[in-house]
């Protein structure tokens, strides 16, 4: 779905992420729901669009199909490390929707796992070692600096 070419990485995430179903899929497999009987039953999603998006999910390379009974096959969907790298993605949206439509109490908090401290995201630079501002970052063609 989503161009590999593609001049603009957010069209070509959106090709394979931009649809509110696949993207409720994702956070549902994120949280530990991997079977389609899980994910339908905490979607309420029709089971034809499931399989559509789950299909689609596994070609675009984001999840696998993994069977876990013979007899009837069945299988259930693991994320990729290309998938699992849309975990930040995932929580930088979430948090975004906490500050603006949560009306002041965000649904669900994410803690570290082993400290239990609620998480922070943000932008970083590595050489500064400082948090970056929306207004402070900037962009460059990459095409650009390879030709220099």
């Amino acid at each position: 779905m989503g161009s590999e070419t593609s001049l603009c990485s957010i069209e070509a995430t959106l090709g394979v992420i931009g649809d509110r179903w696949t993207l409720l899929i994702l956070r549902d497999v994120f949280r530990g729901h991997h079977r389609f009987s899980e994910i339908q039953a905490e979607l309420g999603v029709a089971k034809n669009l499931l399989s559509d998006r789950l299909q689609q999910l596994v070609s675009d390379g984001v999840l696998d199909k993994v069977p876990y009974q013979d007899r009837p096959l069945r299988h259930e969907y693991r994320l990729t490390p290309k998938g699992a790298d849309l975990s930040a993605s995932l929580i930088a949206l979430m948090m975004w929707g906490d500050r603006w439509y949560a009306s002041g109490t965000p649904p669900t908090i994410l803690k570290h796992s082993r400290c239990d401290t609620p998480l922070d995201l943000g932008v970083h630079c590595p050489a500064c070692d400082v948090s970056v501002p929306p207004g402070q970052v900037r962009s460059s063609n990459s095409r650009s600096l390879e030709s220099t």
